[in-house]
């Protein structure tokens, strides 16, 4: 299969539409990262995705619609506080978690009864999902366990072949993937990932915000997870990454203690000035750090790195969310000195 490089006009909208209405899976932007999305309602069509990633079968999918009034087509029971959460954070980068009905197949929601839904704020995207008239399932466009893609290339250099088309909608703007929330009561909700909608933010709309201790610590083989990112190793580089919790010259000597071919770190912007080992840096500030992470820990397969010491985020705001995807790139390893 040849895989198509569309550009981001309305012919090409068009098309793309037209291939996953036909059942095909397209590569689109979206504001997080790149995501693979199909008819969410086609259980074939979903299937090719799973197929395409290399994604097991019990790790959910984000359901995409145009506008959020679209999720009483295929939700259950929508919470009243989840009304006034798509006032404040909809379209944008929150996904919410609800009982889900029968035209979402289970294959879509990785054999749950929930679903996430979202509305992304991508003017490509949320143009492909109205020209299609479909719920787009889309998880992001790499190859399971590797780092998500923030650019049409990225998408291209993963699924080549793999794919029907790659709709180019220029760089990502956040660089992670949505927040994903459920419900824990009529006021409260549970983070069970983190993005750029961030613990802050959410506490303006809710009484109560719990974050889901599966986003900092491993979760069990046979647990089953309600969102994307909780289960598996994730975002990871081919090089083995081991973030460090460290002021700047301990990180400096431990990268010097370990230095050899093929050792390379990922440190701040302002960390540079004097940094005498291989690097790059990725940002000075979280939501800097949440932009570049994974561009940068693909350039670092690029530079063939083989082992990759990082400078560990804050955990405040999008911070956590940057954290989190470094946690499970690196296996859950982590220095604290």
């Amino acid at each position: 299969m040849e895989t198509l490089l569309l550009k981001n006009n309305i012919d090409d909208i068009k098309y793309a539409a037209r291939l996953i209405r036909d059942g095909q899976v397209v590569g689109i932007p979206t504001e997080t990262v790149y995501g693979l999305g199909a008819d969410a309602s086609n259980e074939e069509a979903v299937g090719k995705v799973f197929a395409a990633k290399g994604r097991p079968a019990d790790n959910p999918l984000i359901v995409h619609l145009a506008d959020f009034s679209d999720a009483e087509r295929y939700t259950s029971m929508i919470p009243a506080l989840a009304y006034r959460l798509a006032e404040r954070f909809t379209p944008g980068p929150l996904t919410m978690v609800m009982p889900k009905n029968e035209r979402i197949p289970m294959l879509t929601s990785g054999g749950l009864d929930t679903v996430g839904i979202r509305v992304p704020s991508h003017p490509v995207m949320h143009s492909i999902i109205e020209q299609s008239g479909c719920a787009i399932a889309a998880p992001s466009a790499n190859r399971s366990g590797l780092p998500s893609p923030t650019s049409a290339e990225h998408v291209m250099r993963d699924m080549n072949g793999r794919i029907a088309a790659v709709v180019d909608g220029g760089q990502s703007e956040f660089g992670v993937e949505s927040t994903v929330i459920s419900f824990d009561g009529e006021d409260a909700v549970r983070i069970l990932r983190p993005g750029a909608v961030t613990r802050e933010m959410l506490l303006e709309v809710c009484g109560e915000v719990v974050i889901d201790p599966a986003i900092l610590n491993e979760v069990g083989e046979g647990e089953k997870v309600a969102s994307p990112g909780m289960k598996y190793k994730h975002y990871s580089p081919k090089a083995d990454i081991i973030m460090v919790e460290s002021q700047l010259g301990d990180f400096t000597s431990l990268v010097g203690d370990n230095y050899g071919d093929g050792v390379y770190a990922l440190i701040f912007d302002g960390d540079e000035a004097g940094f005498p080992y291989r690097h790059l840096t990725y940002g000075a500030d979280s939501s800097m750090q949440a932009h570049w992470l994974f561009q940068r820990l693909r350039e670092l397969d690029d530079m063939g790195a083989e082992k990759v010491y990082v400078r560990a985020p804050s955990t405040d705001g999008v911070g956590l969310a940057v954290y989190n995807r470094l946690i499970r790139a690196a296996g859950f390893e982590v220095i604290r000195i």
